[in-house]
């Protein structure tokens, strides 16, 4: 059970949900004492030691029941039915597979391990096994997952099938020609006939439950990846915002994982040989750099103007996000005007804060964009929070209304801060084009990438935190 604690942990780190070594050990001392007879009981005792956050909640129940009711579910419920076609009690059942088990020794037969864990019944090893079969198929056949049937030929074909056929005669003609009575040889023969079947049902019913509602919600999400958020109706823009949910929540784990695994610095190979003398040359002591702890800072520029409100809300979705993952984040929108949001973003959640920042309570979100005057208001009242620290982040169109670009205030920002971003929703295409200055802004930034779907969002935000 302990290894499937370990895989349910990971699970919910590949989905977002921030899950540290300390709390999966919580959570395996937590299952002990409350025991595994009552599922209700396991959820809650999960529930309360892995989740911290009361937006992750809906994500780990969603997992939770894929987990522990999906495939390791499927496989009991086949273990259970091939127990009652042949009538027997737990024990008896035990001392039938010890017996087949110790026929097959004797005979010097070598069996596959997939055959071992079907005939043994070794559930875990058997769901890890499908499970990561099917990982393996989503990763190199994407469009096989679209169908159940296509789905389930491609995990047959992972787990060898034709082979584990193959053994299937084998086993039986060992069982035939054994000495058992004939009422044991029987039991044998049905019970390697039946949990052999068994299998084909689980895949079957495994391929079902992938290809599902589930998976086609996630596939819809994958196919809007390349699809501009300014093209996009209600119904899209709602499956995307759940999928920058996960994204955001995705980037804070591996900066959290990389800045966990710097702090130490690198290895010192002059220091550790001086210090392995005392031991006769074996480096039992490995020396690292003491290295400086950075505390990075960012500044978020973000343009909600009506041209790119759409945009916005996935920007401002992020910015959110990054308050974890930094140590001081302030945060600004702007049309013509500049206000601060950082405090409306601390104060409360993720929609509530987004709806503050674009509903004009703030600042007149209808007003024409002035991206020079809005670097100007910033660099007279905030530039002293921008030092060699800070990482200053733009988002927006460059789209200036044939205002005044301002671009040497946005220089300005630059020669004060570490670094400065601009991540644009317009294709390149049309920068520099009709009330464009981004051939101006470009020149004063360290980065600027286009952003305007899914998967370059992806990849711009990617670029951010590594940095």
């Amino acid at each position: 059970m302990d290894q499937k604690l370990i895989e349910f942990a990971g699970l919910l780190r590949e989905n977002g949900i921030r899950v540290s070594l300390a709390e999966t050990l919580d959570a395996v001392e937590a299952c002990q004492r409350v025991g595994l007879g009552d599922r209700e009981s396991v959820y809650a005792a999960l529930r309360c030691t892995m989740v911290k956050r009361a937006s992750d909640a809906e994500a780990f129940d969603r997992l939770f029941a894929f987990f522990f009711s999906g495939l390791g579910e499927i496989i009991k419920q086949a273990g259970q039915a091939v127990q009652r076609e042949l009538e027997l009690s737990e024990r008896e059942l035990q001392e039938l597979i010890d017996r087949l088990a110790k026929l097959l020794a004797e005979r010097g037969d070598e069996l596959s391990a997939l055959a071992r864990e079907l005939l043994s019944e070794d559930s875990a090893r058997l769901e890890e096994r499908i499970r990561e079969a099917a990982k393996q198929i989503r990763r190199l056949f994407p469009g096989e997952a679209d169908g159940a049937y296509r789905f389930r030929l491609r995990l047959a074909e992972a787990i060898d099938l034709r082979a584990l056929e193959r053994e299937r005669a084998k086993i039986l003609q060992a069982v035939d020609e054994s000495r058992h009575d004939p009422l044991t040889r029987a039991r044998m023969a049905h019970y390697v006939e039946r949990r052999f079947n068994a299998l084909e049902d689980i895949l079957r019913r495994f391929a079902a439950g992938e290809t599902g509602e589930e998976a086609r919600r996630e596939r819809n999400v994958q196919g809007l990846s390349e699809k501009s958020f300014h093209y996009m109706t209600e119904e899209e823009l709602d499956r995307i915002r759940e999928a920058v949910t996960r994204l955001a929540q995705r980037l804070k784990n591996a900066a959290s994982l990389r800045r966990h695994n710097s702090r130490r610095g690198r290895f010192d190979a002059k220091k550790t040989l001086r210090r392995s003398l005392r031991w006769g040359g074996v480096p039992f002591d490995l020396r690292f750099d003491k290295r400086k702890k950075d505390k990075p800072q960012i500044v978020v520029l973000c343009d909600v103007s009506d041209s790119v409100r759409s945009v916005a809300r996935f920007m401002l979705q992020l910015v959110y996000s990054l308050q974890d993952l930094y140590w001081r984040v302030r945060s600004f929108i702007f049309v013509a005007d500049l206000a601060e949001v950082t405090h409306n973003f601390r104060a409360n959640d993720v929609g509530r804060a987004i709806d503050l920042a674009l509903n004009g309570s703030v600042l007149n979100v209808y007003a024409h964009s002035n991206f020079g005057r809005a670097f100007r208001i910033f660099v007279e009242n905030y530039a002293g929070i921008v030092n060699k620290k800070t990482t200053v982040v733009v988002l927006g169109d460059g789209r200036n209304n044939y205002n005044l670009p301002g671009d040497q205030f946005l220089g300005e920002i630059r020669r004060r801060a570490k670094q400065v971003f601009w991540f644009n929703p317009e294709g390149r295409a049309t920068w520099g084009f009709g009330d464009s200055e981004m051939e101006r802004y470009a020149l004063q930034c360290d980065v600027v990438e286009e952003c305007r779907n899914l998967n370059q969002l992806y990849r711009v935000v990617d670029r951010l935190v590594a940095r």
